[in-house]
């Protein structure tokens, strides 16, 4: 047994929840960072150790042991320091899911510098944003439809003179990064003196997703890393020497909570299949032919997996599935586990915590439920009053701040301390979403703040009643969102996007109506319904219920 998890944690084996909640603590050296703490140190004891399996659409395969990390992060690291790099720097990382995005993100750790993923599919005005908000002083990217164009656009405009290098291609400009780093050192020594980094210093910032505004840099101390072992070993169960795979990606913070640190801390390796074009048989396929053991992934990808016949196909091998993201609709639940043997297990958390609240590996999944808080975060649901709520009633999720900052929930908003305020106040860090808890102690969500429709006395969250509509054979995609009326202050309206074989109709919308009537409380169903071609979404694929809203409240002017 070489798992480094021992390293961090007072206790590694709980024989409950309540035992985990109670007694987990961590421990950490004031100098703790990845790179070197588990990257190396693995590296060291066990270097044969399987650290990444990697393949793509085009027969390509790759496996990384930590030996192999080691080595090309150190290489990537004197590379970026040739480059100018020095600690403290921000270098945005646009890699989609080559395997050169852990080379960069460990070595950008081992120097100190801040790394910025960011997704593939980013457009100029994205780029333009992100380039200027947080000082970014180099790039490192794949060449992905306008992508690199619209990188050179963006330094035009903002009078840029960045160091740009490029996923295995030859472009004026562009520094060929698979070339460049064969020509380094693989040995890279730890930094001493003003360039030594240290466990509560930023070396991360992710841009929220933007689904109620611009997005917000959210910066991540070091410690952040070690705020993943509950999430890889706890709640996604991996196991000593196993095969991990989260459906992320890097551009996400969901990649660095599945397919990174807790992960790798724990000793379990993790499987990643940089796809062309999402296909759920051929994603079955490859975790099946690489032996993946635990599995996480957003309701989305086990709603197209449970579409397609997988009848026969054999799932022995996966032992654990979990999910987060969105609520997971109960018919995609009772579907996969008909197919698999295997209960989803919900979890949540934000780009600015951990896995804060989580199906654990001791609890049943409940239908509706994330689960029960972890214990990184004391949570507690507060009113409007900021007094706690009665069990069953509902509250805004919120963490008790205490007086040593919790590895795991962000440090600021970088360059918005207005924003900071509006979310750390009174001793609380404020999640902006509402949930309730039950007797047993289980958490579920209830929606965003601004989503929660209250329409005749009633508080009804979008996630119950979407998952309605979406249990419907002809509905494809939905938002269900708030429309303004005079006699019920609001009314439950249904945007659809019909499956396609189907038609609007006047008796099409009153099925759906009806059905939504049967499958929960009746007062919930959309009493307004409206077809469209899409929804509103963001790059990360959240769909953008603000700005239905918008739409309507213009068009009632």
């Amino acid at each position: 047994m070489t798992a480094l998890i021992g390293d961090f944690v007072e206790r590694v084996d709980f024989n409950s929840y309540e035992d985990f909640f109670e007694n987990f603590k961590l421990k950490f050296d004031d100098t703790f960072n990845f790179g070197f703490d588990v990257v190396d140190k693995y590296a060291e004891i066990d270097p044969e150790k399987i650290a990444l399996i990697w393949t793509n659409d085009h027969d390509e395969e790759h496996t990384f042991t930590f030996k192999d990390m080691k080595e090309y992060s150190n290489k990537a690291a004197n590379l970026f320091k040739r480059l100018g790099i020095k600690k403290g720097d921000s270098v945005m990382l646009t890699l989609k899911n080559r395997y050169e995005f852990w080379f960069c993100m460990v070595a950008l750790h081992k120097i100190g510098a801040i790394a910025i993923p960011g997704t593939h599919m980013l457009k100029l005005h994205d780029i333009d944003f992100r380039l200027e908000q947080a000082n970014v002083k180099m790039i490192v990217s794949v060449e992905e439809d306008t992508l690199l164009p619209d990188y050179e656009e963006s330094e035009k405009k903002l009078g840029l003179n960045l160091p740009k290098l490029v996923i295995e291609a030859d472009r004026e400009g562009w520094i060929n990064f698979n070339e460049a780093i064969e020509k380094e050192d693989p040995n890279f020594e730890r930094p001493t003196g003003e360039d030594q980094t240290f466990a509560e210093e930023v070396f991360l910032i992710y841009f929220t997703s933007g689904t109620s505004g611009l997005p917000k840099m959210v910066s991540h101390r070091h410690t952040y890393a070690l705020g993943h072992i509950p999430t890889a070993k706890y709640w996604h169960n991996v196991v000593e020497d196993g095969i991990h795979h989260t459906a992320a990606d890097t551009g996400w913070g969901k990649a660095v909570w599945g397919n990174l640190y807790g992960q790798w801390i724990a000793g379990t390796g993790i499987f990643i299949y940089d796809y062309d074009r999402f296909n759920g048989i051929k994603l079955l396929e490859k975790i099946i032919e690489n032996k993946v053991d635990t599995f996480c992934a957003p309701p989305t990808i086990y709603r197209f997996i449970i579409k397609e016949n997988i009848e026969g196909y054999d799932l022995s091998n996966l032992k654990y599935v979990t999910t987060a993201g969105e609520p997971l609709p109960p018919e995609v639940s009772e579907r996969f586990y008909d197919l698999s043997g295997l209960r989803i297990k919900e979890g949540f958390g934000q780009t600015e915590t951990t896995l804060s609240i989580g199906t654990f590996i001791w609890l049943e999944a409940k239908v509706g439920s994330i689960g029960k808080p972890s214990p990184l975060f004391d949570l507690h649901l507060l009113d409007e009053n900021h007094e706690k709520v009665e069990i069953g009633d509902e509250g805004e999720l919120c963490f008790k701040m205490s007086d040593v900052p919790t590895p795991g929930l962000f440090k600021d908003y970088v360059n918005d301390d207005k924003k900071y305020r509006q979310q750390i106040h009174d001793g609380y860090y404020h999640c902006g979403d509402t949930a309730w808890m039950d007797e047993d102690g289980y958490v579920h969500f209830v929606g965003r703040n601004d989503d929660i429709i209250k329409s005749s006395g009633y508080r009804i969250g979008p996630y119950e009643v979407e998952s309605a509509v979406l249990s419907h054979e002809a509905v494809a995609h939905c938002a269900i969102t708030a429309y303004p009326d005079e006699v019920r202050g609001q009314i439950v309206k249904a945007s659809i996007v019909l499956q396609p074989d189907y038609e609007p109709s006047d008796s099409l919308t009153k099925d759906i109506q009806n059905h939504v009537k049967r499958v929960t409380a009746p007062y919930k169903y959309p009493r307004m319904v409206e077809y469209v071609d899409e929804l509103p979404e963001t790059i990360s694929g959240k769909i953008r219920r603000v700005e239905i809203r918008e739409n309507d409240n213009k068009l009632i002017r």
